[in-house]
């Protein structure tokens, strides 16, 4: 599973995002984390959509998207979402 946080530089949430997949990684060992900063890859961003920053995507193992949040999700929110994503 991968867990792609888009930010930007002058995002302050982005900051309390990464402290969130962080805590959530702890119980997700397998997890991959992808940080794109919007100024340095806006091409990536452009083709994820990104309307602002954080935006946290969940994928599974096929690369489907099975979790999107903007803002600022809590460590529950991404370890439920976390689940949609384990093989079945």
């Amino acid at each position: 599973m991968e867990l792609t946080l888009v930010t930007s530089a002058f995002c302050g949430a982005c900051a309390r995002t990464r402290a969130v997949l962080a805590e959530a990684t702890r119980y997700l060992p397998d997890a991959i984390v992808t940080e794109i900063d919007v100024a340095r890859d806006p091409d990536a961003a452009e083709a994820l959509d990104i309307r602002s920053t954080p935006t946290v995507i969940i994928r599974d193992a096929t690369g489907a998207a099975v979790f999107r949040a903007e803002g600022v999700p809590t460590v529950p929110q991404v370890l439920t979402a976390a689940v949609k994503a384990l093989p079945a």
